[in-house]
């Protein structure tokens, strides 16, 4: 939500607020012929019997108490950190009023009646905080429609900008004629890739479609992608991929690793390089981490190709999905390029 709407809703609180005041006051004094004098008493009293209470209560409540404790689903915190809040600013508008005017609090019988106005002092800066609370319910709904909009536009793109990567036809007929060859050495081993390109696929096709998947069926996607790219060399040791962890039934979008293992093999042309790829996942109760590191010619002129995904489109999905709960770090450096990716509370 904009910020000039966000400040318009907290002026026409206030707005409200004092001409609801000021609707009182003309109704109490409507018989009233000199007024003057009684209506400054009354706005002093006001001032600090029902404004200070409400101007604590409502940002303490908007600020503090929504987004830490409502938000959260902590609905005994939420009551007793209001209650607190409430009693905290009567009393320091039971105090303001009784500096300026002792009389407004009963005089010297002040003490009889201190409970009582800190309750009712109390009970209209809970009504401002709810109001305040229900004003921050009202904008962070807004923003997360916003955000879901966002967000469904933005995987509506990446998913056909997936399609296109992953069912790249030079991948495909590059794995299909490989496949076809290795037929004639070796049938069994030739129907073992044909499998996994058809689990590549099908997991593209389906299990893409939803927001969150298992992190183990993730690192079984890039197992067999791995394999279906190392039967295109005969280097054994040109791709290392390395676990470290267990899954844990963790919990990652579709796909948030594989478009940079994608340009690992992509931008690595020399398949007889040892270690060309470096591919390293590991995994705790908090966090997911991928290092992913390959080797390139830096003189070698790349060729401008509309399949795969740009760093822009991938940086743009993690933020949606991940905001404020991952870190990614591009290095390009000599002949090596790494792609370090942290997620945070991957559940």
């Amino acid at each position: 939500m904009k910020r000039s709407v966000i400040i318009l809703l907290h002026v026409g609180f206030w707005l409200c607020f004092f001409a609801l005041i000021l609707a009182m006051l003309g109704f109490y004094f409507r018989d009233e012929v000199d007024i003057e004098e009684r209506l400054g008493v009354a706005f002093e009293v006001i001032w600090y019997f029902a404004f200070i209470p409400s101007v604590i209560c409502f940002y303490s409540y908007y600020f503090y108490i929504f987004p830490k404790f409502l938000q959260q689903k902590k609905y005994l915190l939420t009551f007793a950190s209001g209650a607190a809040i409430a009693l905290i600013a009567g009393s320091i508008g039971y105090t303001g009023l009784y500096i300026t005017n002792s009389e407004a609090c009963g005089g010297e019988d002040g003490n009889q009646v201190l409970i009582g106005v800190i309750i009712a002092m109390s009970v209209i800066g809970i009504i401002s905080g709810i109001v305040g609370m229900m004003i921050r319910g009202f904008i962070t709904w807004f923003n997360e429609i916003k955000i879901k909009e966002e967000l469904q536009q933005k995987n509506h793109e990446m998913e056909l900008a997936l399609v296109k990567s992953q069912l790249d036809p030079h991948f495909l007929f590059n794995t299909i004629n490989n496949i076809d060859v290795l037929i004639l050495k070796d049938a069994e081993e030739a129907s073992n890739y044909l499998n996994k390109l058809s689990d590549i696929m099908r997991f593209m096709l389906f299990e893409t479609k939803t927001d969150k998947i298992l992190l183990s069926k993730e690192i079984e996607y890039i197992k067999k992608y791995i394999a279906l790219q190392k039967i295109r060399t005969s280097n054994s040791n040109y791709i290392n991929f390395t676990i470290e962890g267990t899954a844990n039934g963790h919990l990652v979008a579709p796909m948030v690793f594989i478009p940079f293992i994608e340009n690992a093999f992509k931008h690595t042309n020399n398949k007889k390089i040892e270690n060309a790829i470096n591919i390293h996942i590991q995994i705790e109760d908090d966090f997911v981490k991928m290092d992913c590191e390959n080797k390139f010619d830096p003189n070698r002129k790349l060729k401008q190709e509309n399949n795969g995904l740009g760093n822009d489109l991938i940086k743009k999905r993690l933020n949606l999905i991940y905001q404020e709960q991952h870190e990614l770090l591009v290095l390009n450096q000599n002949d090596k390029y790494t792609v370090n990716l942290t997620i945070n509370n991957p559940h």
